[in-house]
């Protein structure tokens, strides 16, 4: 062969060899971008799946703490088997006594005129009330305040509320001295304060603003919503249309079961923005037979049938005591 020629197939088996290494290299290079390829797409799929998985199982938890809360919620509003509560509206002539019972404990609200001490002194002996958890003195009028000394010189008092310290009459100054013996002092309280008794709630609603007490200390008159359960029940004192109406502004829920008629059942209270806002299934009015002011007043009357709201009156039915399970109320009279 000619050197020229041998040179030439040389050259050519050397071009073959580059052509067939280079075939070579591409096919395994796409042989290993495949295999990339489906490697990044397993990932992706497993990666997918994983999130998957993490977001069933955190819906999963946070299903769970929704049940978990909403069993708790449910549990709270459960009362025990054995809880008792009572309120009872006692028949005080022309003025305002109220006792409540929850559990054990006690809570006193007024304690009608002076007169009325010795009923209340013999009520707590024969019941053996020789405590009470709190007493609540509305506001410093003689019918509601008159009366507490009697209870304070059988029972003692855990706390007591009213809306002055000082008022310059016999009867507030009785009041006190029982108070001072005891070693207890009036707490002045504010729109808004809660306290338990039993397993009751007590909402202080009013007063909201002491100005309006300025000319006239029904305006002044502490406020009550006693939650039980399902149930509830409202005292005014002798609160007004315009202290009403401030508890209204304020924002304050007043809705109710049982409603105890302001000032009793006097035209100045009980406006219908407030018994609608209030929305009692039932109302009761503490008041005197043939009392000198007229009450309760036919305008109070005519507007509580309006609401078809079951009545009861002490001139009429005597001592009203209610009972609540936690879902529905009783009632039963003297009369």
């Amino acid at each position: 062969m000619k050197r020229r020629t041998f040179r030439a197939f040389i050259v050519l088996v050397i071009l073959a060899v580059f052509v067939a290494t280079g075939i070579a290299g591409y096919s395994l290079y796409q042989k290993y971008i495949g295999l990339k390829n489906d490697s990044d797409r397993k990932i992706s799929v497993t990666e997918k799946e994983n999130q998957q998985d993490k977001n069933e199982r955190q819906i999963e938890a946070d299903t769970e703490t929704k049940a978990d809360n909403k069993d708790q919620q449910t549990a709270s509003n459960e009362l025990p088997e054995d809880s008792y509560f009572e309120i009872d509206f006692f028949d005080v002539g022309e003025a305002d006594c109220t006792l409540i019972k929850c559990d054990g404990h006690t809570l006193l609200v007024d304690g009608g005129n002076p007169g009325n001490s010795s009923f209340l002194y013999s009520y707590l002996k024969q019941n053996d009330i020789n405590y009470l958890d709190y007493i609540v003195c509305t506001h410093a009028h003689e019918d509601h305040v008159g009366g507490l000394a009697g209870a304070m010189n059988y029972a003692n008092v855990g706390v007591v509320y009213a809306p002055v310290t000082e008022y310059d009459t016999r009867a507030f100054n009785s009041f006190v001295k029982y108070l001072n013996q005891q070693g207890k002092t009036i707490t002045v309280p504010t729109a808004g304060d809660v306290f338990m008794l039993g397993n009751s709630k007590v909402e202080i609603k009013g007063p909201v603003d002491m100005s309006l007490a300025e000319e006239n200390e029904n305006n002044s008159s502490i406020i009550l919503r006693i939650v039980y359960g399902e149930t509830s029940f409202l005292i005014t004192g002798d609160a007004e249309a315009i202290e009403e109406q401030s508890i209204l502004d304020a924002g304050f829920d007043v809705k109710c079961t049982v409603l105890r008629v302001g000032h009793h059942g006097s035209y100045t209270s009980t406006t219908g923005d407030f018994l609608e806002a209030a929305d009692p299934e039932y109302c009761v009015i503490s008041v005197g037979r043939n009392n000198a002011f007229g009450h309760p007043h036919d305008v109070v009357i005519n507007r509580i049938k309006e609401y078809n709201v079951r009545l009861f009156r002490t001139d009429l039915n005597g001592d009203i005591v209610c009972t609540s399970d936690g879902e529905t109320v009783r009632f039963r009279t003297d009369k």
